[in-house]
């Protein structure tokens, strides 16, 4: 069932489907990472309800020229597709039905900068979180981080930046990822939750060709910690 949900920014709103999956607090962190400097054309990548694209629009309407949201689950793309209509956007923003993995050429090295929260839970680790929409929206059974990070290469300009969310546990192996593939990581960020211990979840921000050198921002708390 389509629910309609205020933004807080403005006269936005946006639509998510509560029988499916239910957008957390990850996704708003997100899209307040990146301060855009110039415009941008943006591509939110397991995007689902459009959560990350449309508040990082809403926050930033002045400099983004063009926002993609590629997205697999079909129920989860009308919600995105509802908010865009609802909104005014159509000329803006754009939700695509697809795998990441079979985003057309014609997409590549087409972007500024790529944005993502994706599954967190490892292939094959035991998690489940119930109905099948949200085992595909936080586990890795339909895309891997590997495959994700690779897509971002593909989609961006040379010197584009990819900001990512995940999980503080899968720290080394997304930086391995991103310097595999030529995506360097520029700034990183701690999330902690609200026993304001151990962080839980990071964030980077990582350009492709850039050189190597990389700041470390100061932690944040997220009282309202979803994973």
């Amino acid at each position: 069932m389509l629910q309609k949900e205020t933004l807080n920014i403005g006269d936005m709103v946006i639509y998510q489907d509560t029988e499916l999956y239910r957008f957390t607090s990850d996704s708003v962190l997100l899209s307040h990472f990146y301060k855009p400097n110039g415009t941008e054309t943006v591509a939110d990548l397991c995007s689902g309800c459009g959560i990350v694209g449309v508040h990082f629009y809403a926050l930033n309407e002045t400099k983004v020229k063009r926002a993609d949201f590629f997205e697999l689950q079909q129920g989860l793309h009308e919600a995105c597709v509802k908010t865009v209509s609802e909104n005014n956007l159509t000329d803006k923003l754009f939700p695509h039905n697809i795998r990441v993995q079979d985003i057309p050429n014609e997409y590549y090295g087409k972007y500024t900068l790529v944005l993502c929260n994706p599954p967190y839970a490892k292939q094959n680790s035991g998690f489940s979180a119930g109905t099948v929409s949200s085992n595909l929206a936080r586990c890795e059974e339909a895309i891997t981080l590997k495959e994700i990070i690779y897509a971002a290469k593909r989609l961006l300009k040379f010197g584009g930046r990819f900001c990512l969310i995940h999980r503080a546990d899968r720290l080394a192996e997304i930086m391995y990822e991103l310097k595999k593939e030529n995506l360097e990581p520029k700034k990183l960020q701690f999330i902690l939750g609200a026993d304001d211990k151990t962080p839980y979840l990071i964030m980077v921000e990582a350009v492709l060709g850039g050189k190597e050198g990389i700041s470390v921002l100061p932690s944040i708390k997220n009282d309202r910690k979803e994973i």
